[in-house]
């Protein structure tokens, strides 16, 4: 059942080349408004997630809607579409074109095009109407893309790996730019292997890993939540005893052993100290932290 709670919404959603799984049962849900980050490692299934909810690439199986479409459909797809801005990672514009012919070019396929906007993000971002889009650096070229995603107030807007190859002033002023967007009321879903920059200004982040889904947390959450319990001991760890709820997963090295939780860090501190540890320590969790730990117990898996 398709609930408007949800700007993108899968179920089972699996992508297959061959014997290769590129996306796996992927189970993903992105509420409306806010922004929320899609983190994984290069190759780990993001842009092929995105061809699949953009309707650029069929799934295998499962099924999905974005903006309350399906993306399995092709009339339903192409409504989404008109309700959906995309900036791939390659920023799509024509190198021969002015950035001013760009973007009168990108405003003729849209009639809910915003000529107010556009003049406002033209003078925000500080594009020259008039120079070669070739001539443009990289951060600028970003810009243009965000220009032409925007300009129509789109509800989602979805970007792919959108800092790749910008330098640190020009990955500060796209992150403003987020920021902003979102703050006037657009769902912004981006993906990104850089973890800094979606922990600046994601209020909740997606992990996938080999094409799976394997963390969905608020960051508020994790900032609050969630910690790494280092416990020492005289013998053996009893790992058996420390599988409780809020335990992510359980690590040992030698006598040893990091807890690392999502809630009840206190419960788990209570139960060491009934346990008789000679050592304990109690670390919040950064997204770094959250990402590596997960990934490499996905791995262990």
């Amino acid at each position: 059942m398709m609930s408007d709670a949800w700007a993108i919404d899968t179920q089972q959603l699996t992508k297959r080349y061959g014997t290769l799984d590129a996306v796996r049962s992927l189970d993903l849900k992105v509420a409306r408004h806010g922004i929320t980050g899609f983190l994984g490692r290069n190759g780990a299934g993001k842009s092929t997630t995105i061809k699949m909810l953009l309707g650029m690439t069929r799934p295998t199986s499962g099924s999905g809607t974005i903006v309350n479409r399906r993306i399995d459909h092709p009339r339903e797809s192409l409504e989404a579409r008109r309700r959906v801005a995309y900036v791939a990672e390659d920023k799509q514009t024509y190198a021969y074109m002015t950035v001013e012919q760009m973007i009168r070019f990108t405003r003729s396929f849209y009639t809910d095009w915003q000529p107010d906007l556009e003049r406002r993000l033209l003078d925000e971002l500080g594009l020259p109407a008039r120079r070669k889009v070739k001539a443009l650096s990289k951060g600028m070229r970003t810009k243009l893309a965000l220009l032409l995603a925007l300009a129509r107030r789109p509800e989602l807007l979805i970007l792919d790996e959108p800092s790749e190859g910008l330098d640190p002033v020009s990955i500060e002023e796209l992150l403003q730019t987020l920021v902003a967007t979102a703050a006037e009321g657009t769902t912004i879903f981006f993906s990104s292997h850089q973890i800094a920059e979606v922990e600046r200004i994601a209020d909740r982040v997606c992990i996938i890993d080999h094409g799976q889904l394997v963390a969905d947390l608020s960051l508020d959450d994790m900032r609050q939540e969630y910690r790494r319990i280092t416990l020492g001991f005289t013998s053996e760890p009893p790992v058996a005893d420390f599988q409780m709820p809020g335990v992510e997963h359980v690590r040992t090295s030698g006598r040893q052993m990091d807890v690392f939780v999502s809630c009840n860090a206190a419960a788990v501190v209570e139960r060491a100290r009934r346990a008789a540890v000679v050592s304990l320590d109690v670390t919040p969790l950064t997204l770094r932290d959250v990402f590596l730990e997960t990934v490499q117990h996905s791995l262990r898996e």
